[in-house]
C-alpha cells in the first residue's frame, strides 16, 4: 500500500477546532465549551471562600488530642466544622476537646477510644452513629512508634504499631462506610485523608524499624481505598508529613516528649526549608483535600515536609 492510499486522520489541532478530541476513530464530543467557559467567567465557585469552604461539615480527626492531629482539629474547627476527636487517653482527649471548644468557639466533641483493637473501634463507631447520620471527613491520624536497636527491637513493636498504624485504619474505615456513604454526592464526595509519613517513603532517620514499614503500607492502602471507594462518592488520599513540633517527634529526638522544652529552631535548620513544620502548614492541606478545590484529587501521597524527602 502506498502513502497515497492511507486515510490520514485529522490533527488533534483540526479536532480542537471542531469541538472534539482526536482518537483511533474520529472526533469524540468535548464538555460544552460555552458552559466551561460561563463557570470560569462567572461562577462564585471560584471564589476561595467557595473553593476552600468546609463550612458545615463533620469531620472525626483520630488522635486529635496533640500533634498533628490536632493541628488539623483547630484548622477545622477554625472554618466552621464541627469536629470529633478520639484518642486512647480519655483525660486528654476531653481536655484537648474542651480547650479547642473554647479556644475556636467551636464545637469540639470528644470519643476516646483505643483505636488499635476492635472492640475500642466498635465503641467510638457506635458512639458517633448515636449523634450523627452522616459524616463528611475521617481523618485517619492516630498512630504509635516503636524504638529500640536492631538487635533488640521486639515482636510487640511490629504488633502495637502496625495494629494502630495499618490495622486500625482500614478497620475504623470499614466500620465508618455507612456514615461516609450517607451524605456524600458526585459534587461533594465524603473524603477519607490518611496520615502517613516520609518515613514511609524515605529511609526514616531513628530505631524505628516497624514505623517506616507501616506508613508505607499506609499509603499504599490509601491507593486501594481509593480505587474502591470513589465510585461511592468517597475519595482517599494521605498526608505524609516530615518534621512537626509534636510529642512523637520530640521523643525521637530525645528530649522526651516535652514539646515546649523542644528547640524546634535548631531541627528545623537541618530542613531545606530552614523550619519545621506549622499547624497552618498541615491544616491548610487537609482544609484542601476536605473542600470544592480537593474534589477531583483522589489516591494521592501528598508530602507536607519542606522537601526534606528529596534532599
Amino acid at each position: 500500500m502506498g502513502w497515497g492510499s492511507l486515510s490520514l486522520t485529522p490533527t488533534i489541532g483540526d479536532h480542537w477546532r471542531a469541538g472534539g478530541v482526536a482518537t483511533r476513530r474520529g472526533a469524540m464530543p468535548m464538555t460544552n465549551v460555552k458552559g466551561v467557559n460561563d463557570q470560569l467567567g462567572r461562577s462564585p465557585m471560584m471564589k476561595i471562600e467557595e473553593l476552600f469552604s468546609v463550612q458545615g461539615k463533620i469531620a472525626l480527626v483520630t488522635g486529635g488530642s496533640r500533634g498533628i492531629g490536632e493541628m488539623i482539629a483547630a484548622g477545622f474547627l477554625t472554618n466552621g466544622v464541627k469536629v470529633y476527636i478520639s484518642s486512647r487517653k480519655k483525660d486528654q482527649c476531653d481536655a484537648t476537646a474542651k480547650r479547642l471548644s473554647e479556644t475556636y468557639g467551636a464545637e469540639c466533641i470528644s470519643i476516646p477510644a483505643n483505636l488499635s483493637e476492635l472492640s475500642g473501634i466498635e465503641s467510638l463507631v457506635a458512639t458517633l452513629s448515636e449523634r450523627e447520620n452522616h459524616l463528611d471527613i475521617l481523618v485517619n491520624n492516630a498512630g504509635v512508634a516503636w524504638g529500640a536497636p536492631l538487635e533488640e527491637f521486639p515482636e510487640v513493636g511490629w504488633d502495637k504499631v502496625f495494629d494502630t498504624n495499618v490495622k486500625g485504619v482500614f478497620f475504623l474505615t470499614q466500620k465508618l462506610l455507612p456514615l461516609l456513604e450517607a451524605n456524600a454526592t458526585k459534587e461533594d464526595p465524603a473524603r477519607i485523608i490518611n496520615i502517613g509519613s516520609i518515613d514511609g517513603i524515605r529511609t526514616p532517620m531513628f530505631d524505628t524499624h516497624s514505623y517506616g514499614p507501616s506508613k508505607a503500607a499506609l499509603h499504599t492502602l490509601t491507593t486501594q481505598m481509593a480505587a474502591k471507594l470513589v465510585k461511592r462518592n468517597i475519595i482517599a488520599n494521605a498526608i505524609a508529613p516530615g518534621p512537626f513540633p509534636t510529642y512523637m517527634l520530640s521523643t525521637g529526638i530525645g528530649t522526651g516528649g516535652d514539646v515546649e522544652g523542644t528547640d524546634w529552631d535548631a531541627l528545623g535548620r537541618g530542613n531545606p526549608r530552614k523550619r519545621v513544620g506549622t499547624p497552618q502548614d498541615i491544616a491548610g492541606l487537609a482544609i484542601f483535600l476536605s473542600s470544592r478545590a480537593g474534589a477531583f484529587t483522589v489516591g494521592e501521597v501528598i508530602k507536607c515536609d519542606g522537601g526534606q524527602a528529596n534532599s
